[in-house]
């Protein structure tokens, strides 16, 4: 049975008679001047022109003094349609060289289109170029099969599997299409530090890392919030950020520990305009992304073209528990989540046991629609509300079972958030490694103070929703197990 380092070895072979031949099988440059899709996409205006393309072989079919080399490259595949010449050019390759060449090697052709005897659109040339040699082969359309192999091979799955390339690129007209919205309304990106000396603007477990030049341990950041808060407070009305936030935390379908997040803050507005803005950016997301507003996703029929209602915490909590958020029986919110199958320390506060509830129902939701009116233990950094003050202006848009993102009119306040952060300081002394940092170096910006805003925040999450996947099929490369970790 032939190896993969059989074919190795015969390729291996080969270079070396390329080599002997004079020939750079890595020269540093190519002479293309036309993509594929080009030709394509006008063949009417491009038959009979002379183009030079370039890209990946993908297949290669020999008949004595014929020859056809299906080539491709990021825009698409096309036929090189080759005939044998006694006169091959010094440096390339004619029919009778195509021997020395694999399935996977890079090359360029030089000739002329038109449409074969078939009607298939083709360049024809007497020889093409090398441009890379390929040592290993790739596998076939149904040889990368295995998850984490695709994962840690990410450029063979996606040579194999178009459609994670073709993925990728939906992944970043999502983040242009959220840039495009965000500066269309006045907002400006300011990146912020990724290394900071106290975690804060999420419940989340850091990672800590050691900065040598300091000798001092750094947090990489779980939450962008805080700075961007900061530069409200420097007279910024109107920021965001798009870039990593990184959480110690498990990986499943909805979580990875290194994702993109997306943050912004509105100086002198509050969790109503917020909720407006960003009912509209997701609908416009969703359009120039996917080209629609009706999504199947996770078995739920989904249809963002609608104006979204508002449903109180308290209420979805009540209604189908039977649990008050105001004066909550632990025994019974314990029980509860015994019955469904959840886990949880019997010593977390009142606050967790409530947002483990919130889950079980969030499950279930199709939506879309705004939950609204969190209570303050689950919202140390927002407002209370001016009509219930155990309650606070906090928005989630929920879709699909999942939270889109989170939004609140921030807390500026800085005696409150100073008795919040406490609070939540106590929390994680008392062994609760999400809750978040005293961080007295924002609360001595509120001192100075920062204006009335509206904040929000989500993560790629939203992508992977609708676009149908689970986080490690929708980024590039994913986290995965070292080998020898398995």
């Amino acid at each position: 049975m032939t190896t993969l380092n059989d074919y190795r070895d015969e390729r291996l072979r080969k270079l070396g008679q390329i080599r002997e031949l004079g020939i750079n099988p890595y020269p540093a440059k190519s002479h293309r001047n036309t993509k594929i899709a080009t030709i394509l996409d006008h063949f009417t205006e491009k038959d009979g022109q002379e183009v030079c393309i370039a890209g990946r072989i993908v297949a290669i079919r020999a008949f004595g003094k014929i020859a056809f080399v299906k080539l491709r490259d990021y825009t698409g595949e096309v036929q090189i349609f080759m005939e044998k010449s006694d006169a091959v050019t010094p440096g390339m390759f004619g029919v009778k060289q195509l021997k020395l060449l694999d399935t996977g090697d890079f090359i360029e052709a030089t000739g002329k289109v038109g449409k074969s005897s078939t009607g298939e659109i083709s360049v024809f040339t007497n020889e093409v170029r090398l441009l890379t040699k390929s040592l290993r082969p790739l596998p076939g359309y149904d040889g990368l099969t295995n998850k984490e192999e695709r994962y840690r091979r990410r450029y063979v799955d996606m040579n194999v599997n178009p459609e994670v390339r073709e993925r990728l690129v939906r992944r970043s007209k999502f983040w242009q299409a959220t840039r495009d919205f965000m500066n269309s309304h006045g907002f400006i990106e300011i990146n912020t530090p990724v290394l900071e000396t106290t975690t804060g603007g999420a419940d989340a477990n850091p990672f800590v890392t050691h900065m040598d030049a300091l000798d001092s341990d750094y947090y990489l950041r779980i939450s962008q919030e805080l700075p961007l808060k900061r530069l409200l407070g420097g007279g910024f009305e109107k920021v965001y950020d798009i870039g990593p936030r990184f959480r110690n935390e498990g990986v499943d379908d909805e979580h990875l520990p290194e994702h993109i997040a997306f943050e912004s803050y509105a100086a002198y507005e509050d969790y109503e305009d917020g909720m407006r803005l960003y009912e509209e950016m997701i609908k416009y997301i969703a359009k120039e992304t996917w080209g629609t507003l009706k999504f199947n996703v996770g078995g739920f029929e989904v249809d963002l073209d609608q104006d979204w209602p508002r449903i109180k915490y308290a209420d979805l909590l009540h209604d189908k528990f039977d649990v008050d958020v105001f004066n909550p029986d632990r025994e019974k919110m314990l029980s509860i989540l015994h019955e469904n199958g959840v886990k949880v320390d019997p010593s977390v506060s009142d606050g967790r046991l409530l947002d483990n509830l919130w889950k079980l129902i969030r499950k279930t939701s199709a939506g879309p629609y705004w939950l609204v009116e969190e209570p303050l233990s689950l919202s140390p950094l927002a407002k209370v509300s001016d009509e219930n003050p155990l309650v606070t202006q906090r928005f989630h848009p929920i879709i699909a079972g999942t939270e889109m993102g989170n939004g609140y009119s921030e807390l500026n306040d800085p005696l409150d958030q100073l008795a919040r952060f406490e609070e939540q300081q106590a929390m994680r002394d008392s062994g609760d490694d999400e809750a978040q940092m005293l961080d007295m170096d924002f609360v001595e910006m509120l001192e100075y103070g920062m204006p009335p805003a509206c904040g929000w925040g989500n993560s790629e999450r939203n992508f992977w929703l609708l676009e149908g996947v689970s986080g490690r099929e929708a980024v590039p490369f994913p986290i995965i197990k070292k080998r020898n970790e398995e």
